[in-house]
């Protein structure tokens, strides 16, 4: 099975040095164990994290939001508000045929201009009309990415079938981006780095460009002239590099504790149901991460609830395509810190869970209707079991 190629794989990474748990608290929390050093870029990288960035800094003259908490605020910086949704449209020609129409404005259809933008006559992007398919994606956790980074590439490969071998109904393959490195962030797995991921987010949400190339456009074509004054980059590598820094040593959240005896048997009830049921076929329930550079993130076990794999979830789930990914295809969502969150999927088109179990399809399909087929109280124990991740 796939899980167990996983946890062979491991076998031989951390057989240099012990694997602990990896550390876990109040969301919005630094992981322990960080250096003073390492501690400092954290709140310098928090203070940029949530500051307001103005016109005169470079934001926009397209853009979303003005600060990166704005979208990543509940129940702490680094959560998610649960009702900001970032619009891409792609064009889909066929498998390893998605065209992003990046030429166009596809990656994210801003919805917002600055006022030299506006007096020109521009109030926000649209819609390409070359587009096969739009989609919306709520803002996502980042609690806990830095672990997410440090598992080895070897790990989430371990975990691929996609010709699904053991023929249950499970083919999850690994993302890569276009020069062939694994993707593991973004929900159709586009980056391969927390700090691809940290100047994406700055250019196409906030319009502030952090390399001397970078080009802003309107729906792809050039800007106004004098709509734009600041001269590219608009932002330093400084201030990207702490910015990852807070990302990556944001702590993944701590599960919660059962209220009694009686809601603790409830958990443990639902938790064998989870497995029984098949879900750690995607929702694998934890990982462990290497021999990393940062020795708070080094040899640690980590309850991701994720295989990092991108799985095709059927029809009623695709939207727009990925580099890597079809229209159907989505990297598995990371359940920890679900008790935190008020909308569920990739688009967060509910805020009832037992809706969101239902909505799944292709290779969640058997999962999804054996779980359908529960008794409504059973079912209960499997969502009181999700609460508590």
């Amino acid at each position: 099975m796939r899980i167990q190629l996983v946890a062979a794989a491991w076998t031989a990474i951390v057989a240099c040095g012990p694997a602990r748990d990896a550390p876990s608290g109040e969301p919005g929390t630094s992981v322990p164990g960080l250096r003073d050093v390492e501690l400092g870029q954290f709140y310098a990288g928090l203070a940029l994290f949530n500051k307001v960035y103005l016109p005169e800094e470079g934001l926009g003259p397209l853009f979303n939001e003005n600060q990166c908490s704005a979208c990543h605020t509940v129940p702490a910086a680094g959560g998610t508000t649960g009702f900001e949704r970032v619009v891409k449209a792609t064009r889909f020609q066929g498998p390893g045929a998605c065209d992003a129409l990046s030429h166009e404005g596809g990656e994210n259809i801003r919805s917002q201009a600055t006022p030299l933008l506006r007096a020109r006559g521009v109030e926000s992007e649209v819609i390409p009309a070359s587009a096969t398919e739009v989609g919306r994606f709520t803002p996502p956790f980042l609690f806990g990415l830095g672990l997410v980074e440090a598992v080895p590439d070897q790990a989430i490969v371990e975990g691929e079938d996609p010709r699904d071998a053991d023929g249950d109904g499970i083919s999850g393959r690994a993302a890569r981006t276009p020069d062939g490195r694994l993707a593991r962030f973004g929900r159709k797995a586009e980056f391969a780095t927390i700090g691809e991921f940290i100047e994406g987010a700055l250019r196409l949400e906030m319009g502030l460009t952090s390399r001397p190339m970078d080009q802003e456009r309107v729906n792809g074509k050039p800007l106004p002239p004098g709509t734009d004054p600041t001269a590219e980059p608009e932002v330093d590598q400084r201030t990207v590099e702490l910015l990852t820094a807070f990302v990556r040593f944001l702590a993944p959240p701590a599960p919660a504790t059962p209220r009694s005896q009686a809601h603790g048997d409830t958990v443990a009830a639902g938790k064998r149901l989870f497995q029984d049921l098949g879900c750690p076929g995607c929702h694998a329930p934890s990982m462990r991460t290497g021999p990393a550079e940062v020795a708070a993130l080094r040899r640690k076990t980590v309850a991701l609830y994720s295989d990092l794999l991108l799985h095709d979830m059927g029809p009623a789930l695709a939207d727009v395509c990925g580099y890597a990914a079809a229209p159907a295809e989505l990297r598995t969502e990371m359940l920890t810190g679900l008790q935190h969150r008020e909308r569920f999927l990739h688009d967060g088109r509910t805020a009832d869970l037992r809706e969101a179990i239902l909505a799944h399809g292709g290779e969640a399909q058997r999962a999804r209707d054996a779980f359908a087929r529960l008794p409504w109280l059973r079912q209960e124990y499997v969502l009181a079991f999700l609460r508590t991740l």
